[in-house]
């Protein structure tokens, strides 16, 4: 099996022509794993730390049990999405049918731009097409089921991607390798994947457009579950993407390339949805999850139980970025593209707490301890010379303990958004005690957690 695509846009005129591959690239990552992962990944994503997901699509529709409706409904066969079906639609509906009322009507992308930034955000992730292969752009090989031929009659990727970069923030696309009921994907997996008409009528030509036309910060790969990397060619599209794209100094890929890859090949790795390591790593990380904790798309039938509350959410930021991961945090626009005001206020409060305490977090390292569980559980970050401890419960008496840095004469300790130092004592045991006194949790300049800044110490 040949790979193709390392040449610029001569090798998407080429790939169009399903036929041009090439052997090698003239830059200097090659199309083969030991080549592309020896590259750097680009700073700015570490330094970013936090970034939005959005699922949105054809199944924001039906908008019932999750953005996989589509599979369960037609595939599985879940009982409670086929009986979803019978009672509220006749008989004969088909999936396609779903897209008409997918209108966007209400879709704002300044006011989702506004939100995003005020949620303390530094990047986003679209999906410009999910499983069910519905594309979020007018895709020329998507004829007909895609956003301007269907549904909202809009370019949903570019609009957002305009929005998001008035606000200086960084833009990218999720795209499914996989269509579920996409006769030429299943033609491929009925011969084992041994012929590739769907990669090379689909697949590549909308990741080169992508590409090409938004210039993406990220491509955030998925579906690669099916199929090895050799048949998706994701070595030769990387090679082409790092050595001749518009984006080949700023792009960064997630591990999602093929059977195989994941946790092992790409520019961050994801491993798995809500991967948490609880460890430090040797190759930078991502937590991606969902404010709703049943589903990455919206559910009309979401509970108040189902949603992650602030403390919630605070807390996996915390153990994302104490141990060297970013954390993308997704969020399910309705059919309208309507922002549901509870995520909303997920995300104003998330922005609020970072006001504050963002200098804890933003292009901050790990530092040599990340947690500790004694009296109270603190996160650690550091930066420069600074380390920084942070907490979400509140000292009774008023003295927060660290045990794990080392104090000297010339220590000292503020919290972040008040300048004033605070007073602190060498602890008898180890570490050191810091007094709190005269704030309290209701009149210290953030909510549900706390950042303590120390300097000189080790």
């Amino acid at each position: 099996m040949q790979i193709m695509g390392c040449k610029g846009l001569l090798s998407f005129i080429c790939l169009t022509g399903y036929l041009c591959s090439r052997a090698f690239c003239d830059g200097p990552y090659q199309p083969n794993w030991k080549s592309l992962d020896s590259r750097p990944l680009p700073s700015w994503y570490d330094e970013s730390k936090f970034g939005i997901f959005i699922h949105w699509g054809v199944f924001s529709v039906p908008s019932f049990g999750s953005e996989w409706f589509w599979w369960h409904w037609k595939e599985s066969k879940e009982p409670s999405y086929v009986a979803f079906m019978e009672k509220n639609y006749p008989p004969g509906f088909e999936y396609s049918e779903f897209a008409p009322e997918f209108t966007a009507t209400f879709f704002n992308p300044d006011q989702w731009a506004e939100l995003f930034e005020e949620s303390g955000a530094r990047y986003v992730v679209l999906t410009s097409k999910h499983h069910e292969g519905f594309t979020n752009w007018g895709s020329p090989v998507s004829w007909n089921w895609n956003s301007i031929d269907t549904g909202p009659h809009r370019d949903l990727v570019g609009d957002l991607a305009a929005a998001v970069r008035r606000r200086k923030l960084y833009y990218g696309v999720y795209h499914s390798l996989i269509e579920w009921f996409n006769p030429l994907f299943l033609y491929d997996k009925l011969n084992k994947f041994k012929t590739q008409k769907f990669v090379v009528e689909k697949t590549l030509p909308e990741l080169y457009e992508l590409v090409m036309r938004y210039k993406p910060d990220i491509i955030w790969s998925d579906g690669d579950w099916e199929g090895p990397d050799t048949y998706w060619n994701s070595t030769g599209f990387l090679a082409w993407l790092y050595n001749d794209s518009p984006v080949k100094d700023t792009v960064v890929t997630n591990d999602r390339w093929g059977v195989g890859c994941a946790c092992k090949h790409g520019g961050f790795y994801d491993c798995r949805d809500k991967y948490s390591p609880h460890a430090l790593q040797n190759h930078k990380w991502e937590m991606c999850t969902s404010v709703d904790k049943r589903s990455w798309g919206y559910r009309r039938n979401m509970m108040m139980s189902d949603l992650m509350d602030l403390p919630s959410l605070l807390t996996n930021l915390l153990d994302t970025i104490a141990y060297g991961g970013n954390f993308l945090l997704n969020i399910g626009p309705t059919k309208d593209g309507i922002i549901a005001p509870i995520f909303e206020e997920r995300l104003r409060g998330l922005g609020q707490w970072l006001r504050v305490n963002g200098e804890a977090i933003y292009a901050s390292t790990p530092w040599r301890v990340q947690k500790e569980n004694s009296t109270n559980i603190i996160w650690y970050t550091s930066k420069g010379s600074s380390v920084y401890g942070i907490f979400t419960k509140w000292p009774i008496d008023n003295i927060l303990q660290l045990e794990s840095p080392k104090t000297f004469p010339n220590t000292t300790v503020t919290m972040l958004g008040i300048p004033k130092p605070l007073k602190w004592t060498t602890s008898p045991t180890k570490g050191l005690l810091i007094s709190l006194s005269p704030l309290s949790p209701y009149t210290a300049p953030s909510k549900n957690g706390w950042t303590v800044k120390m300097e000189g110490v080790s």
